[in-house]
């Protein structure tokens, strides 16, 4: 990684940034898998970083909560419980929350779809958000365990169930069919507070973009994560960019610069100078690069 350019960092990210998967990336730009791969999962950690800076002490309305499906080297076996496989493969749930007024992501967390993972996201999005704001969910019920000890029931939460038609009865786990069925029906329900608006319309079409914007996340696919940290990576990455430098249809600038956080859109360059300065220049070597370096010694008889 460290005899790329700048110019072929800024290409490989802007690949990996607009879905394109790493062996593709690594043929497109002419440079080793590995090399990308090291980039990737570099410079996603740095995003990580550089997001738990910035995203602190913000002023929002309102937030949609929901979590999107995916997996890590296999996906969860018929015969497993959900949450009950292994703890880094399997299906690996990313929690997303988001401003419905500005489209930035405040807060996100990668792990299995638990109580434990919910506990996790909602405090960390109760340390980033300042006051009590309006909160929509779905009928998750962790949530509303979560949501009330997190914010003391001062922030008024709702939640809304869509009932899908059944087009399949073999086929009960919505993670496993390819679209999602027709809605029949919407129930809306006040759990604290006076909420003005219930929905998450707008996080659930934050999950699409997600879905073309990362190859890992694409369906009927070979590009999913093998291991849980490049996944976890690649979320940082995908949240960072579409913060600060992917320009918003709607808002007609980035989510950043609407929430006040940033007084410009981010260009990729600055993207990347911004997330590797976060992280050490060499990384740490693993066990098996250690082991390549050692010699034998033959000692002769005294």
């Amino acid at each position: 990684m460290n005899i790329l350019s700048r110019q072929q960092q800024i290409e490989i990210v802007a690949a990996l940034t607009e879905g394109v998967g790493l062996r593709a990336v690594a043929r497109i730009t002419n440079t080793d898998r590995k090399t990308v791969a090291r980039l990737a999962l570099r410079l996603g950690l740095g995003c990580a970083e550089l997001h738990d800076r910035l995203m602190v002490g913000l002023h929002v309305n309102r937030i949609e909560l929901d979590e999107v499906w995916g997996f890590v080297k296999r996906k969860r076996r018929w015969n497993e419980k959900p949450g009950a496989d292994h703890p880094v493969t399997g299906d690996q749930y990313t929690y997303v929350a988001l401003s419905s007024s500005t489209r930035a992501i405040i807060a996100y967390r990668t792990g299995k779809r638990t109580s434990e993972t919910t506990d996790d996201f909602i405090r960390d999005l109760r340390q980033r958000v300042i006051g009590a704001p309006e909160i929509s969910t779905d009928g998750y019920h962790p949530y509303q365990v979560s949501i009330r000890d997190a914010f003391e029931n001062r922030a008024s939460h709702g939640v809304i169930v869509k009932t899908y038609s059944v087009t399949n009865l073999a086929v009960k786990d919505a993670a496993r069919r390819y679209s999602p069925a027709e809605v029949v029906a919407v129930e809306r329900d006040v759990v604290s507070g006076l909420p003005e608006q219930i929905s998450t319309s707008y996080v659930e079409r934050s999950h699409l973009t997600l879905r073309q914007s990362c190859k890992r996340f694409a369906r009927l696919g070979n590009g999913f994560s093998k291991k849980l940290e490049p996944h976890c990576a690649a979320v940082s990455l995908h949240v960072m960019f579409y913060n600060f430098c992917r320009t918003h249809e709607s808002l007609r600038t980035t989510p950043a610069v609407a929430l006040g956080i940033a007084q410009k859109a981010w260009t990729i360059g600055e993207l990347l100078d911004a997330a590797l300065a976060t992280q050490p220049i060499k990384t740490e070597p693993t066990a098996p690069e250690r082991r390549k370096q050692f010699r034998v010694i033959e000692g002769g008889k005294q």
